[in-house]
């Protein structure tokens, strides 16, 4: 094959019409990103709210419970932490679907590893 033939080669894909091949072909005669089909609404507070559901987060307590979940930086056992988030988890749920919520700080504590080295475990 001589030099000015392979020059003029295309690739299979560029010599595609580009219709009928999915959305990312719909421009073939561009490669800038495409702005999406669909323009979604705002999921990321309707996902919250999902994630939030009374169903949800009972579900959520009980793998805690079954999984025998540790007391955190605030020393609060699995029993202490039931009887406060009754009181304090409608503030702490509107807090998070407002996006004004802030956590405590994580206390850093650090492991000594097998080979001499340390990781550092983060403990809420």
């Amino acid at each position: 094959m001589t030099i000015r033939r392979a020059m003029r080669q295309m690739s299979a894909s560029a010599e595609r019409s580009g219709v009928g091949q999915g959305e990312a072909l719909s421009d073939p005669g561009s490669d800038e990103a495409m702005r999406p089909r669909y323009e979604a609404k705002s999921t990321g507070p309707g996902l919250l709210g999902v994630a939030l559901a009374r169903e949800n987060m009972q579900q959520a307590w009980k793998r805690v419970r079954a999984n025998k979940g540790a007391a955190g930086i605030d020393g609060l056992d699995i029993d202490q932490t039931a009887e406060r988030l009754r009181s304090e988890w409608p503030a702490i749920r509107e807090q998070l679907l407002q996006g004004t919520y802030r956590p405590q700080p994580v206390r850093r504590v650090t492991i000594p590893k097998p080979d001499g080295g340390e990781r550092e475990l983060g403990i809420r």
